[in-house]
């Protein structure tokens, strides 16, 4: 299987092991203090072309595992 999904992309098997991707830019609104989220999420519209890439990479990981699992284990 990391042979498989290596084979599409290098970085591809991380998104299995590490989790979804998130989409995140830095808080530059709130001065970074105790208990002040330093990462914000990112709306759909700020995304840039790399993180169009890594979020398709996260849909490509999901659906090779959706075709590899049997009816049981899915």
């Amino acid at each position: 299987m990391q042979g498989h999904l290596a084979a599409q992309d290098d970085d591809i098997f991380f998104f299995i092991t590490d989790g979804p991707v998130k989409i995140m830019r830095p808080n530059t609104v709130v001065a970074i203090s105790a208990g002040a989220a330093q990462w914000l999420k990112k709306t759909r519209m700020q995304w840039t072309s790399e993180d169009k890439k890594k979020a398709n990479m996260d849909n490509v990981a999901k659906d090779t595992l959706y075709k590899m699992l049997d009816n049981n284990m899915f």
